[in-house]
C-alpha cells in the first residue's frame, strides 16, 4: 500500500453522509476506510459510501466489527476493495477472516456477480472472481500483547494482505500508556516481523505531518490521518477561534 514517494495516506470515515466521502476524495486521500466497528453507520450507509469512493477515485476498505461472513459478503459485494478485521490475535483466526473474503478454492465467499462488485452483472464472470481473489485485500488488526507477539505469523497466512497496529487497545489490555516501552516494544517488534515477511503494515495517527514522519521513521508502510468527524469538528473549532480573535474595539 506504499505510494514511491512515501506511505500510503487514508483516513475513517465515521460520518453516515455521503458528502463526507466526496470531500475525502477531493482532499486527496488514497484510502478511506469506513468504520462499522466505531459508528452507528449502517451496511446501507456504507454501500452509499463505497459508491461514492469508487466514483470520487479513493480506495473504500470497511472496517467491520466482528467476523461475519454474510456481513464480509455483503460488502464485498457493495463494491469495497477491501475488509479491516479488528482484533486478530492468532493464526486460526486471521485463516478464518481470510477463507470469508476470498473465493473458493482459497475460501468460502459467495458468488454474486449481479452485484456492484460484478458491474451488476455486466462484468466477466472470470473477472469478477480474479479480483476477488487477487484485488480485493484483507487488512488484520493487531490490537494485543498476544497479536503483536504473533504479528509475523499472522501476516504469513495466505489472504492475509496487510496488518493495521491498533495502538490504543493494545496499550490499554496491557494497562499501560501508549509511550509505555513495554508497549513500544511489542510495537517494534511486531512491525520488525511483519516487514520481515514482505507484507506492507500501518498505523492511526493524527492529522499533522509529524504523525505521518514518525509512522515512517516507526516502519510503517501506511497510516490513518484522524477521521471525518475529528477533521470537521478541528476546522470548525479553528473558525470558531479565528472569528473570536476579531472585536468591536
Amino acid at each position: 500500500m506504499a505510494r514511491p514517494h512515501g506511505p500510503a495516506i487514508g483516513t475513517w470515515v465515521k460520518i453516515p453522509a455521503m458528502e463526507s466521502m466526496e470531500l475525502i476524495a477531493l482532499a486527496g486521500f488514497d484510502f478511506a476506510v469506513i468504520d462499522l466497528e466505531h459508528s452507528a453507520m449502517s451496511i446501507e450507509s456504507a454501500y452509499r459510501q463505497i459508491g461514492v469512493a469508487l466514483f470520487a477515485g479513493v480506495s473504500p476498505i470497511v472496517r467491520i466489527p466482528s467476523l461475519d461472513s454474510g456481513v464480509v459478503q455483503r460488502v464485498l459485494d457493495a463494491g469495497a476493495e477491501g475488509i479491516m478485521l479488528p482484533h486478530v490475535d492468532t493464526v486460526a483466526e486471521a485463516q478464518a477472516a481470510a477463507a470469508a473474503v476470498r473465493f473458493p478454492p482459497r475460501g468460502t465467499r459467495g458468488v454474486g456477480g449481479t452485484s456492484r462488485a460484478g458491474a451488476w452483472g455486466a462484468l466477466p464472470r472470470e473477472e469478477y472472481l480474479r479480483f476477488g481473489q487477487e484485488e480485493v485485500v484483507l487488512i488484520a488488526q493487531i490490537e494485543s500483547a498476544t497479536a503483536a507477539r504473533e504479528a509475523g505469523a499472522i501476516a504469513s497466512v495466505d489472504g492475509v494482505d496487510a496488518l493495521l497496529i491498533g495502538a490504543a487497545d493494545l496499550s490499554t489490555s496491557e494497562g499501560r500508556s501508549e509511550d509505555d516501552p513495554a508497549v513500544v516494544g511489542l510495537i517494534a517488534d511486531a512491525i520488525r516481523d511483519t516487514l520481515a515477511v514482505g507484507v506492507p503494515i500501518g498505523n492511526a495517527g493524527g492529522a499533522t505531518a509529524a504523525s505521518v514522519q514518525a509512522a515512517v521513521d516507526a516502519g510503517y508502510r501506511f497510516t490513518l490521518m484522524s477521521n471525518d468527524a475529528s477533521l470537521l469538528g478541528a476546522a470548525a473549532a479553528a473558525a470558531v477561534r479565528e472569528g473570536r480573535t476579531v472585536s468591536y474595539d
